[in-house]
């Protein structure tokens, strides 16, 4: 019997009980007086019971309707209390927030973002997952992903937050044993290390001052799947590689690293915000508030007015 009421004859029912009468419950439902009537009556006869006594100058509940009408009203203000709850969280960031990062960029880029975003918004729960390896968002039940670097085809949305500048870079030491290159072609004789999380980890292009565009193929001599990973690689001498900016900037900076062919430049790579869907209140939140602290200027790093 229960899985055939019409659950909302059950606002009826109570905007009745507490109006009073059928013609005061009518105006403030914005509909008749007949069919508040037939709403009870419906009502009635999926429960199998009389709840409500009638006649023609008054109305009364019965036993079973005044046990009814309790039950019903706190049924009514709790579903009241959801949809409250509901437009809060629509309006105002609240709740879990699960974000996926690289190893590279999740501790320097978004952790300190999420430390602000926390003192903005006390109401969400933010989890930071630092993880080199590429995170399905719907299946692992993330929010947003910060990615960095080229993006792969996808049904997921982004938001380009970022650009990055990339730098191919060895140490004085490498260079001193291997020599300096001073063209693209002359990288393929060199020790490379790749990152094995680019598409095309052994394939580059240059663009030199006109314009023109050169395509490098080189060997890895060493491979990992982190960029620090890489990074590491680079500064114990194993080989030359390329590095965000903002990886290697200090290092450039102290001559520990030696940024290579002045002349050329690379692709630049972005910072990316990719959810699933439309993003909530939450998210639309924490991706304004990365881009807005890219805006201050990061080493390596610069806001993209995409």
């Amino acid at each position: 019997m229960a899985t055939d009421i019409n659950l909302n004859r059950l606002s009826v029912f109570v905007t009745l009980v507490q109006a009073g009468s059928f013609t005061a419950a009518a105006e403030q439902m914005g509909t008749t007086k007949a069919m508040v009537s037939q709403h009870l009556a419906r009502l009635e006869e999926e429960v199998g019971m009389t709840l409500v006594l009638r006649s023609t100058r008054r109305m009364s509940l019965t036993d079973a309707g005044e046990r009814f009408y309790e039950d019903c009203a706190r049924v009514i203000a709790d579903a009241e209390a959801a949809i409250t709850r509901l437009g809060e969280c629509r309006d105002t960031p609240m709740g879990s927030l699960r974000i996926a990062a690289a190893g590279d960029h999740g501790p320097f880029i978004v952790a300190p973002a999420l430390a602000e975003y926390v003192r903005r918004y006390p109401q969400v729960l933010p989890e930071l997952v630092v993880s080199d390896t590429i995170v399905d968002l719907i299946a692992e039940r993330f929010d947003v992903a910060v990615r960095i670097g080229w993006l792969r085809d996808s049904s997921l949305r982004s938001a380009k937050l970022a650009d990055v500048r990339q730098c191919l870079v060895a140490t004085p030491a490498y260079l001193a044993a291997h020599g300096t290159p001073a063209v693209p072609g002359e990288l393929a004789r060199h020790r490379w290390i790749a990152l094995t999380v680019l598409p095309s980890p052994t394939r580059w292009i240059f663009s030199d001052a006109s314009g023109a565009k050169e395509a490098v193929q080189v060997e890895a001599a060493a491979s990992a799947n982190s960029t620090l990973a890489v990074h590491a690689l680079v500064m114990a001498g194993v080989g030359m590689a390329v590095l965000p900016d903002y990886v290697a900037h200090d290092d450039i900076a102290a001559g520990r690293l030696v940024p290579l062919l002045p002349a050329y430049e690379l692709p630049p790579g972005g910072v990316y915000a990719v959810y699933a869907g439309q993003p909530t209140v939450k998210v639309r939140a924490f991706i304004d508030l990365l881009k807005e602290r890219m805006q201050s200027g990061s080493p390596g790093i610069q806001a993209s007015t995409a």
